[in-house]
Parts: structure tokens; C-alpha cells; sequence
């Protein structure tokens, strides 16, 4: 089995702390970690200068195949994702056909299998074509080896859908990742929050309740069921003060939230389809809840929500555009600038929401460890390399984003999964 060393690279070890190290590795797993490795057998990289990182890990990010290859497909999708130096990303199930029973999934594996440069683990959806009427067969699509169900896109309305799809997954000892969203609060035309901005904006805004609501609902029926559940992109206050207190109870709940959320907030928004998502920006005093809560660990991780369409629909600006951003190819350069090198975060935090902490979430074994024995999935990151966000530069075939032109620090130079290259900086 052919081996590779990374000579003289630069290791995380706590806080912002490094440390030089030589990291040696097969297509298995890491086989040695130490000050200085020599093996004439390994083929010899270069880190010296790099920060060597375990692979990123991103929970939620939309594929489009099959059914909407003319805004992403696996192929683009995952190759965008090892250019951000993600490694196992988990694939949102909004797609056509929806991946609802074993014979679609099947499928759908399979042509992962053939197509993608990354690991990507599917989820199934919580609902019968996501129309919240009938929950799937949770214990067939475990058997096939998923992990997590949701219905993203859409929130579950009915109360007594979503609390036996929660009963099944505390049977099957699987996750529900939920999207929040209590559709009588929503508008017709509604595009961005519903605040100070979108009044000056003249559009209909999208109300906090819309979220929060739901994740109060959420938290009763797991509090009644037992079930294993995760938020999807947090982005009021409230949601995060709910989130705390189901944690104080001991409920197995989780949250997430995005690069965009953290980062932005209402007063970024401009009449453009490059700033509409959903959930949407929201106020700056959610903006911070959203960042305490992810430094406090209420928060447990950063997922992306990269969810590519086509040039010719975000053209159609802020209240007709779809919703949705690009992100898998900047989310950790715009966090290592704007929230370690601020001080916000420490290095060690960052890697931690981004990689080990959603490998034991979503039960990735072997994940999000720079450890012996674990999975050969890694990262280097010239952490000096300062650079400007310009979408031509994508992988995707998505070019949506607000973060276009900024300026970061963190040029990702190569990604390897399970042993073998699958980006390098030309």
C-alpha cells in the first residue's frame, strides 16, 4: 500500500499554539505522527510553512444531482468542497427524485460513488417527497448506512408528523436535522428579514418568530420523545436561547450555524440576489447571540448551507432570486480572517466546529481527528497567504455570494482523502 509523508508541518495544538511535525500516512489511515519521521518507502511533501489540518467536515450543503445539474452537481459540488478543504460533506436530499425509500437511495449512492472527489454522506428526507404527510421508512434507510434524516428547505408542519418521525429516531438511534420554519409567519414575496432594513428596503421581511416557533415546538417533542436532534443554520437570538436551555436539560440536541450568518447581518443587505438566503441575515444583536453562542459551545458547530443556482436566477434580485449562496470554497479563509485573527475564536475552536465536533455529531467514525489510526483525510492551509474572494476562481458552477471581493487570509494548497490527493494548488 503506497505510503506519503508530509515532512515539517505545522499541527494545532491548542488554542493558537503550534507545533512542527512529520505526519506519515497510507490510503487507511494517519500511520505515525512524531518530530521527525523517515521512511524511504513514502512519497515526500513539502509542509513546511503550512498548517496541516485535519479534513474539514461540512453538514449541510445541497448537491442539485439529480435533478438540478444546471445549478451544481456531484462533481462540481465536491470538487468546489476540496478546494475549501472540506473532506466528507453531507448532502442535503431536496433533490429530484427525492431520496425518500431504499431503491432511490441506491441510486443515488451509486452515483456518488462514481462521481464524487470527496466523501459525501446523504441524507435521507424525514417525509415522503418532503411534503410532510408521511414519514419515511427510517429503519430501511438506516440499514443502507444513513446517518441523518431532514426534510431542508422545508420545515415538518405538522406537529403529529414531526413527533413520529422524532420517535423513530430515537428507535433507530438516528439524527433529525431540522429546518426551522413555521410557515404561517411567512408573506408571500418575503426575501430577508423582516427589520429597520427591509422597511427602508421596501420588502417583505421574514419574522424571527418563523424560526424560533418552530424549535420551541421541536424541543417539546424531543423532550417527549427521546429523540436525537439537530437545528439546522440557527439565526435568531431566541433560537439560541432555546437551544441552551434544552442542553441544560439534557436533551441530545444540537445546533449549527453558517459563515454568512456569523459574519453578516440585515445592514449588509443590498437589493441583489447575492444577499438573500434562508434563513436570512438577521439583526446585528442576533448576529452576536449567533457568534456568543458558537464561542460558548450552546452553538456546536459551523455547517455552510452552500446551495448553488444559476447565474440567470440570482440575476432576478432580492425579492425574485431563489434562496441561496455559495460557500464551500471560502467558509474557512473568511472565518480564520474575520473571527480567529480577531480574537473571537482560537485556531483549536475553529477546527473543532469544523471538523472533529461535526464527525461525532453525525457519527462519522475515524473523522475529524489529526490522530494514529485515524482516517487519511487532510488539509494544507498556508495560513500567510493573503488573497481576494473572486467567484471566477470557483469550482462550483454556483458563483452567488455577498463575500465577493473581500480580502482573506488562508490559501488552501492541498486536500487528501483517504490517502490521495484530490486538490492541489496549481
Amino acid at each position: 500500500m503506497n505510503k506519503t509523508l508530509i515532512k515539517q508541518a505545522s499541527i494545532c495544538i491548542r488554542d493558537n499554539e503550534m507545533a512542527i511535525k512529520d505526519v506519515l500516512f497510507n490510503e487507511e489511515e494517519i500511520l505515525a505522527i512524531d518530530d521527525v519521521i523517515d521512511d524511504d518507502q513514502a512519497v515526500m511533501i513539502d509542509g513546511h510553512g503550512s498548517l496541516l489540518m485535519s479534513g474539514l467536515i461540512d453538514g449541510h450543503v445541497h448537491l442539485r444531482e439529480p435533478g438540478f445539474e444546471q445549478k451544481e452537481t456531484i462533481a462540481s459540488g465536491t470538487m468546489a468542497a476540496a478546494h475549501g478543504g472540506f473532506t466528507t460533506i453531507m448532502a442535503m436530499p431536496n433533490l429530484n427524485p427525492v431520496p425518500d425509500d431504499p431503491k432511490i437511495m441506491a441510486a443515488y449512492q451509486e452515483r456518488i460513488a462514481q462521481n464524487a472527489r470527496v466523501r459525501v454522506m446523504p441524507y435521507a428526507a424525514i417525509t415522503k417527497q418532503e411534503q410532510g404527510a408521511q414519514v419515511v421508512d427510517f429503519h430501511a434507510l438506516k440499514a443502507m448506512g444513513v446517518k441523518a434524516f431532514s426534510d431542508d428547505g422545508v420545515g415538518v408542519q405538522s406537529d403529529v408528523i414531526m413527533r413520529e418521525a422524532m420517535h423513530q429516531s430515537a428507535k433507530e438511534s438516528v439524527l433529525v436535522a431540522a429546518h426551522c420554519e413555521d410557515m404561517r409567519y411567512r408573506l408571500p414575496k418575503s426575501c430577508m428579514h423582516e427589520g429597520m432594513r427591509s422597511r427602508k428596503l421596501g420588502v417583505v421581511g421574514i419574522p424571527s418568530v418563523c424560526e424560533y416557533a418552530q424549535i420551541e415546538r421541536d424541543l417539546h417533542l424531543v423532550e417527549e420523545t427521546g429523540a436525537h436532534y439537530h437545528i439546522c443554520h440557527m439565526s435568531t437570538k431566541e433560537s439560541v436561547e432555546l437551544l441552551a436551555k434544552a442542553k441544560e436539560k439534557g436533551l441530545d440536541v444540537s445546533g449549527e450555524v453558517t459563515v454568512h450568518h456569523l459574519l453578516l447581518n440585515e445592514n449588509d443587505v443590498l437589493h441583489h440576489g447575492d444577499y438573500k438566503m434562508n434563513p436570512p441575515l438577521r439583526s446585528k444583536e442576533d448576529q452576536l447571540a449567533l457568534i456568543q453562542g458558537l464561542k460558548a459551545g450552546v452553538i456546536d458547530l459551523i455547517a455552510n448551507d452552500h446551495a448553488p443556482h444559476t447565474a440567470a436566477e440570482k440575476a432576478k434580485g432580492l425579492v425574485d432570486a431563489p434562496f441561496g449562496i455559495v460557500s464551500l470554497e471560502t467558509a474557512f479563509p473568511l472565518l480564520y480572517t474575520y473571527l480567529v485573527k480577531e480574537g473571537v475564536l482560537t485556531l483549536n475552536e475553529l477546527l473543532e466546529r469544523m471538523s472533529k465536533i461535526p464527525a461525532k455529531r453525525f457519527g462519522l467514525k475515524r473523522c475529524g481527528q489529526l490522530t494514529v489510526g485515524a482516517a487519511s483525510d487532510l488539509v494544507l492551509v498556508d495560513l500567510n497567504r493573503q488573497w481576494q474572494i473572486d467567484p471566477d476562481d470557483f469550482y462550483s458552477q454556483g458563483r452567488s455570494t455577498p463575500f465577493a471581493g473581500w480580502s482573506v487570509y488562508g490559501k488552501i494548497i492541498m486536500t487528501i482523502v483517504d490517502g490521495k490527493i484530490v486538490y492541489k494548488e496549481a
